[in-house]
């Protein structure tokens, strides 16, 4: 009877999910449109239930004992209906919210006091403890002002710590949730559709054939379909489980460890995050907190992110001649049929219709829409051509529901993160403890530029380990953007500086939460896993520096083309410098002091002094081409003795 229940009580979290995600569909293509009140509960109110259902307390601490579950789920039962209960409240107060003429009593008050909770508890369930700890520590900070140094305030009442967390628009219905539901979650839906209409798996085989024939090619293509399905997923961690259970074992078979294969996977799929041009949904939403063009932030990402996979390649062949392996032979590279450039359509068609529409001036949501109509009509398409699957048609609708159901559950995620942030949004705007921050680190900074930029990036990969991109980005802005922007620089590049650190949280220890994902699918240790990813992103590290001061790779910011074409000639050598030093392989095996003048050259060739740029460039050069040619010597005289 129990078990019946539970199955039961899934099935309603899975049809929500498909409800959620239909939803967005529906509000993002042009059709009436959807109140905002509506839109908000709507999405929390679903996120909560989905996550309730798919994630109870009786699957993650009931273990064998059913009068435990039993137990367990009466709990969730009652704060399922507490909570339908505040959605309604809510509704009820939500016009006088927009009047600013409301007035909160005790009941009401205890009543969001309940649904602020509930947010928190969903948020603990989706993504473990280090959010909801962030979430309560900041509902008690706002009580309590009688504290010493930056975290002094006057205190706030009970009153005004649930009014502005949950009865306003700036907390769990604030502009980010606003965004996110409007924007971000039918680019979510679209990455779940292109995957059930079996686009990755065609996009791995191109992209296996496109690197077959370099050293360590697997990795390589792992490295490739990762970045491209990476761009669409809202969640690094998700894009690993996705793509990497495919890939890592690849990677494996080839001869790298297994670490190093699931940090492959992880450094790779989490720099889609940052990769134009869907950039996870990012770049939409950094639109509209910073009041630019999307096209702008596109075209900004596009070089910082070619540098990011580039030194990907480097660090993957480094290893590659480091452990002796070769390019795949002949006979196991896969050739390309006129199928498989007919199925690549799944993949290239959609993300040509997003280009397209946003190139055409219609909104991020219209180009989400249209990407999913895309996808649909050409996998049926394709599936009505192919003699192979056309007796599959059938089950096509069954996959277009399982894909939606999947895509709301992943919404839903999403939407119970954002409103949390949405918590510690209305306190630290309550208190004013993200000024009193910004001042700490310009008195930490001492005035320097690169003192203020380094203390700002360690507080970016603090604050954002343990969070998926989208709410890391906005919890990570919200307290250090304006410390930079203090100082002069332009939004656009605060913003990057800040996606770059938040991303990189995901593969730094000691959460590290996407090497966390890679490491059972490639039977590693996360924690190894993890460092070999840092090893592996180490230039990620330094981009968002290279975009403040050199801020001509971006385009759309200071540019000067004699600046831009000189880091554009530097840049490359550095990369190489740096994923061989790391890595401790070039054409063979690099001692510790080449290692260490390697680092040493780089770092020349990146600052801001002409003399060391031009100095490192000339003698970064000489290493490689020594390097190399004491390697053809040392071949030849092996080839000789042989």
């Amino acid at each position: 009877m129990l078990q019946k229940f539970e199955d039961t009580m899934r099935q309603v979290g899975l049809w929500i999910g498909f409800v959620l995600a239909a939803a967005a569909i529906y509000g993002a293509g042009p059709f009436p449109f959807i109140e905002q009140g509506v839109r908000l509960g709507g999405a929390i109110g679903s996120a909560v239930i989905i996550t309730l259902t798919l994630k109870p307390l009786a699957k993650e601490f009931g273990g064998d004992s059913s009068n435990k579950r039993l137990m367990l789920w009466i709990v969730d039962v009652a704060i399922l209906i507490g909570f339908i209960f505040t959605l309604f409240n809510f509704a009820e107060v939500y016009e006088s919210l927009w009047d600013g003429v409301v007035i909160l009593e005790t009941p009401t008050l205890s009543i969001g006091f309940f649904g602020t909770l509930v947010i928190i508890e969903m948020v603990r369930r989706a993504f473990g403890i280090i959010l909801p700890i962030i979430c309560i520590f900041m509902l008690v900070y706002a009580q309590f002002g009688d504290l010493p140094g930056i975290f002094g305030h006057r205190g706030f009442t009970f009153e005004e710590v649930v009014e502005v967390s949950w009865f306003s628009f700036g907390g769990v219905f604030g502009r980010p949730t606003d965004i996110v539901s409007s924007i971000v979650l039918v680019f979510i839906v679209f990455g779940a559709i292109l995957e059930a209409t079996g686009a990755t798996g065609i996009l791995l085989k191109m992209a296996t054939v496109a690197t077959a024939r370099i050293r360590g090619g697997t990795a390589h293509s792992a490295i490739v379909a990762s970045a491209m399905f990476g761009t669409i997923s809202g969640s690094p961690v998700a894009n690993v489980v996705g793509t990497g259970v495919f890939t890592i074992p690849m990677i494996k078979r080839q001869g790298f460890t297994n670490a190093f294969a699931g940090a492959v996977e992880a450094a790779a799929s989490s720099g889609g995050q940052f990769t134009p041009p869907i950039m996870a949904a990012v770049a939409f939403i950094m639109a509209e907190l910073i009041g630019v063009p999307y096209l702008q932030i596109a075209i900004a990402a596009a070089v910082p992110a070619f540098f990011y996979y580039f030194s990907l390649f480097a660090s993957v062949y480094a290893e590659a001649v480091r452990l002796g392996i070769e390019p795949l032979p002949e006979d196991q590279i896969p050739t390309l049929t006129k199928d498989d450039w007919i199925e690549s359509m799944r993949f290239i068609v959609p993300l040509v219709v997003v280009v397209t529409v946003l190139f055409a001036g219609r909104s991020a949501a219209m180009a989400g829409f249209s990407a999913i109509v895309a996808a649909i009509l050409i996998g049926i398409g394709i599936d009505i051509i192919s003699a192979d699957k056309r007796q599959h048609i059938g089950v096509y609708a069954t996959q277009f529901v399982d894909s939606l159901q999947k895509g709301g559950a992943q919404c839903a995620q999403i939407m119970v993160a954002v409103g949390s942030i949405g918590i510690v949004i209305a306190v630290v705007s309550l208190t004013g403890v993200a000024g009193n921050f910004g001042t700490l680190v310009a008195e930490l900074a001492e005035g320097s530029l690169f003192s203020a930029l380094a203390v700002t990036a360690v507080a970016c990969l603090i604050l954002g380990m343990g969070l998926p991109t989208l709410p890391a980005y906005l919890f990570i802005v919200l307290f250090v953007g304006p410390v930079i922007g203090q100082l002069g620089i332009p939004a656009l590049l605060v913003h990057m500086f800040v996606l770059y650190f938040g991303v990189l949280s995901n593969v730094t220890p000691p959460v590290a939460i996407a090497a966390y994902a890679a490491a059972p699918i490639a039977q590693s240790n996360p924690m190894t896993t993890g460092f070999n990813a840092i090893k592996i992103a180490a230039v990620g590290f330094i981009i968002p520096f290279i975009l403040i001061y050199y801020p001509s790779i971006s385009f759309v910011i200071e540019f000067d083309l004699a600046q831009f074409v000189w880091i554009m000639v530097r840049m490359p050598v550095a990369v190489w410098l740096i994923a061989t030093a790391f890595i401790g392989c070039d054409q063979h095996q690099l001692t510790m002091p080449e290692r260490a003048l390697r680092t040493v050259v780089a770092i020349a060739l990146l600052i801001t002094n002409p003399t060391l740029q031009i100095g490192g460039m000339i003698v970064g050069v000489g290493i490689v081409v020594l390097h190399r040619i004491r390697a053809k010597n040392k071949q030849t005289v092996t080839e000789t003795g042989q």
